[in-house]
């Protein structure tokens, strides 16, 4: 099994920037696509980046286009998510997930394995 922990997580103002990462146990990270999620109280989890195997594509949702970005270090086994300019609507548990999935997706069913998940709270 692949096991991903998310670390970066914290409290922030608006405006402000924070770096999340995420450490794979499997030494092979690039079999995988990988994503990142988020989910804010009260709702659903929420598409926020993804990323190809060997991390030439990056694909966003709008809500952070602009603004995120995602990256990967697979000799590191390790997942990155740069997050500047941040807004209290950015507020949410955000997680890392993999996915042996063909091509890019959006969705939480396409996706295999997923990290516990680390709190980002953006204040006004």
């Amino acid at each position: 099994q692949v096991q991903l922990v998310e670390s970066g997580g914290g409290l922030v103002q608006a405006g402000g920037s924070l770096r999340l990462s995420c450490a794979a146990s499997e030494r092979t990270l690039s079999s995988y696509r990988m994503g990142w999620f988020r989910q804010a109280p009260g709702k659903e989890r929420e598409f926020v980046a993804h990323i190809s195997r060997g991390g030439a594509s990056t694909y966003y949702a709008d809500s952070v286009k602009g603004r995120f970005t995602i990256s990967r270090d697979n000799a590191k086994n390790t997942l990155y998510l740069q997050m500047n300019s941040l807004e209290p609507r950015d507020t949410a548990v955000y997680y890392c997930a993999a996915s042996t999935f063909y091509s890019v997706s959006r969705r939480v069913n396409d996706y295999d394995y997923w990290g516990q998940g680390t709190q980002v709270t953006v204040s006004s």
